[in-house]
């Protein structure tokens, strides 16, 4: 069921609820009214009927004509009139009687005063009557006809109108509805129609305040992230490509010359020794890309533990070191420690190598001597780590892009490289909710800092 037809049957039937409770209220107070009024009535009837057979002396015979011609076009008052030995001293029709009085009747009427009671659709009342000194029981009888004629109508008239009013909130609701859901039915047929090809389409919200456009702009944000991510994808796509095809066809190129003609054994191995290399770097390629996709998990897919600082600035100097023998790296710690807390971080001990082995190869690759030396410093919050090398530096327009992945800037031709370490190192850094940070100059070095939360 669309959210429309379900907000117009739940106002409908909200409505519906309202109207028969409003009009059940009004039903039942003019029934109750109407017992009250005609009991009222039949009191004064009583009273009425005993003053002038009692105190008035009119004849018998002439009240009982009376009641007998007004009963031809009206429900008139049945009066009986009792003393106090349960003996019938007037009753308007003898014949009729339709009210049974019985001495228990006549015992209650004694003891409270006054009765009143249903007997079938009759309503009877019964009163003490006291005349010169002396009781007397009076009893009136009548059936409402007027009364019970005007509630019928009544509730003729309320089921009429109930009726007709649920049929107009239905046909409104359905009408204003419709005028309300426009909107998000022109959003749907737009949204609907953006694709991977023409994401630059953008939903309209009118400039209005309300809860669409809201949505509206929520949805055109998503787009825009969409967007940047498909430029990002086939920027990186392309550059994947580009990176891959290099080697590739070096080692293609290297085994066609020495599959060409008959060639010396130094020659097939500086052809081998070409493509080894070739591969080596199509090998470190691929590992940087699967880190890279690594660093790009959800942390919650990514298993941290408690890491001494020490050890693993120690154990990716190794790694750097036994793959370059000849780079020189120093740490140094600027504080003396206490504890194993006050160097320890919650991360995860493969990426953070990766980080530090990547940080340590650029600041020796871009040196001379290949030169690279860590500061550690630590507070009661973090742990900050200064990369300093003494290289080419950085030049000032590249620096806003280095941690772009593939991104090379004017030293790209000083050594060989992907474009992808510090991306991939910026991308462990946050993940371990860390911050990194450069300061460089050309032609006198560059310090890469580390802020690490403790554990």
């Amino acid at each position: 069921m669309k959210i429309r037809t379900r907000l117009v049957f739940l106002f409908t039937l909200i409505t519906a609820i309202i109207l028969s409770l409003f009009a059940t209220v009004i039903y039942l107070s003019a029934k109750e009214n109407r017992q009250i009024e005609f009991y009222n009535l039949l009191q004064k009837e009583a009273i009425t009927k005993a003053n002038l057979f009692l105190n008035a002396h009119v004849d018998k015979k002439i009240l009982q004509d009376i009641y007998h011609n007004n009963r031809k076009i009206l429900n008139e008052v049945e009066v009986a009139i009792y003393d106090t030995n349960f003996d019938l001293i007037y009753h308007d029709a003898v014949d009729i009687d339709f009210v049974k009085e019985t001495k228990p009747m006549f015992d209650e009427i004694y003891q409270k005063g006054e009765i009143k009671f249903y007997q079938q659709d009759w309503q009877v009342i019964g009163l003490q009557y006291i005349y010169q000194g002396k009781k007397y029981i009076v009893t009136a009888a009548a059936y409402d006809q007027y009364g019970y004629s005007k509630l019928h109508n009544l509730l003729n008239n309320s089921i009429i109108v109930f009726i007709i009013s649920i049929l107009f909130i239905l046909v409104a609701g359905i009408f204003f509805s419709k005028k309300a859901f426009e909107p998000v039915r022109a959003m749907s047929e737009k949204a609907r129609n953006i694709s991977a090809t023409n994401l630059d389409l953008r939903l309209s919200n009118n400039d209005n305040k309300d809860e669409l456009s809201e949505l509206a702009d929520t949805f055109n944000d998503m787009l825009d992230r969409l967007e940047n991510s498909f430029d990002a994808q086939k920027h990186f796509v392309s550059n994947i490509s580009h990176e891959l095809r290099t080697p590739l066809a070096a080692i293609i190129t290297e085994l066609e010359l020495s599959m060409s003609k008959d060639r010396g054994i130094d020659d097939y191995k500086n052809a081998i020794n070409h493509a080894l290399n070739d591969s080596n770097k199509l090998a470190r390629l691929c590992n940087s890309l699967l880190d890279l996709a690594k660093a790009s998990y959800d942390p919650a897919e990514i298993a941290f533990k408690p890491i001494r600082v020490d050890e693993l600035l120690l154990d990716a100097r190794q790694q750097v070191q036994k793959t370059n023998p000849e780079y020189k790296i120093d740490i140094h710690f600027d504080d003396d420690f206490e504890n194993d807390n006050q160097i320890s971080i919650n991360g995860n001990e493969y990426l953070l190598k990766v980080a530090c082995s990547n940080l340590f190869e650029n600041g020796c690759k871009f040196s001379i001597p290949p030169r690279c030396t860590v500061s550690v410093l630590f507070d009661s919050q973090n742990i900050v780590l200064k990369f300093v090398d003494l290289g080419i530096g950085i030049a000032t327009e590249d620096l806003p892009q280095i941690f772009s992945p593939f991104y090379r800037g004017k030293n790209k031709d000083y050594t060989y490289g992907h474009g992808i370490g510090l991306a991939l190192t910026q991308k462990i850094i946050a993940l371990h909710n860390g911050n990194i940070s450069v300061i460089s100059k050309e032609n006198e070095g560059t310090t890469f800092i580390l802020t690490l939360p403790h554990c």
